[in-house]
């Protein structure tokens, strides 16, 4: 059977990325359609808004940076801000429910059009914007879901903690807050609670997908994510560590930069301008290759836990799944390790 079939790929990270690859380029009008619409617009705010924050709600930290670029003052100290202003408030709202929702819908479109690709089915517009109406309000449970979890597991340990140190005092034990042994075990405390935290990432993080290919919402997708993703952790933690660090890595330092030198040299010049978009376009491409890369990850973990439809299954062979593509007609295998 392999030698009928010449595409191959393993349930790698390198596999899932090639998959996901092939699926944007074989409908890279569609694909491109949806990134402007979200992806880019998302990517364009993050790397503005540090600039647009400092020069609305505090102008005079844009004086703090152009006197130590312009005027070489690196003894200037910043100054405060200024907490009475609205804007200063309503801003950081304002922004995050427009980032919130525009990931939001991203997520589903992306994921929908994904996934009938992963199957070599036609993909259309209007199909993946009908499919925010039905997505929506189980994608906005999933996370509030999620989120009271990780705040529960948070707000335990800092009771703990708490509870911990009061104990040590009624026990008549003092504890030097300044003490290098304090701030290890602070420390080390604050790595284990980290470490929970990814943990839970990585199982949740097929739990969009779910959503909107499993019609599921709350609590369910979060078990049926953690479920799936078991025997691919390693996959799933290197694809959720690769793009968050580098979709960070590139906003951030593109918002600093337009932060700092923008100021100093103008943020309407060619160089500031031209970072600005080439950054913003790298990151929507990793947002999106991101997001359809979770899909396939997705359907992975189907095929390595055998749950994929009966067409599908059938076509078992020793340690082969063959899973079918209509793109030039050639069939695709997943080699199951």
């Amino acid at each position: 059977m392999a030698d009928l079939l010449p595409h191959s790929h393993a349930l790698t990270f390198c596999g899932v990325l090639s998959e996901s690859r092939r699926i944007i380029n074989a409908h890279s009008r569609h694909f491109l359609a949806l990134s402007v619409f979200f992806l880019l617009p998302l990517s364009f705010s993050l790397i503005i808004y540090p600039t647009l924050h400092s020069a609305l709600c505090r102008p005079d930290s844009i004086s703090f940076y152009a006197s130590r670029f312009l005027q070489s003052d690196p003894t200037r100290t910043r100054p405060d801000p200024d907490g009475d202003s609205p804007v200063f408030f309503i801003l950081p709202l304002v922004y995050a429910l427009f980032g919130f929702l525009v990931h939001l819908f991203a997520v589903s479109a992306i994921s929908y059009s994904t996934f009938h690709g992963f199957y070599g089915r036609p993909v259309k517009l209007v199909s993946s914007f009908k499919s925010l109406l039905f997505s929506f309000l189980p994608m906005i449970s999933t996370f509030l879901v999620s989120k009271l979890i990780l705040f529960s597991i948070a707000f335990l340990f800092s009771l703990l903690w708490l509870s911990a140190l009061k104990g040590l005092e009624l026990a008549g034990i003092e504890v030097d807050y300044d003490s290098n042994y304090f701030y290890a075990v602070a420390i080390v405390s604050a790595a284990l609670v980290g470490a929970v935290m990814l943990w839970l990432q990585v199982i949740w993080v097929l739990a969009p997908v779910t959503v909107v290919v499993e019609s599921r919402w709350g609590f369910g997708p979060l078990m049926r994510s953690a479920n799936l993703v078991k025997g691919m952790k390693g996959v799933a933690l290197s694809l959720l560590l690769f793009f968050n660090l580098a979709i960070w890595f590139l906003v951030g330092s593109c918002a600093t930069i337009l932060l700092h030198v923008g100021v100093a040299r103008g943020w309407w010049g060619w160089a500031v301008i031209l970072q600005v978009v080439i950054s913003a376009g790298l990151a929507t491409v990793l947002m999106l290759q991101g997001i359809a890369a979770t899909v396939v990850l997705f359907m992975y973990c189907k095929a390595f836990h055998g749950e994929l439809p009966f067409e599908i299954a059938e076509e078992f062979a020793g340690d082969y799944v063959s899973l079918p593509f209509d793109e030039k007609k050639l069939p695709y295998v997943v080699y199951v390790t």
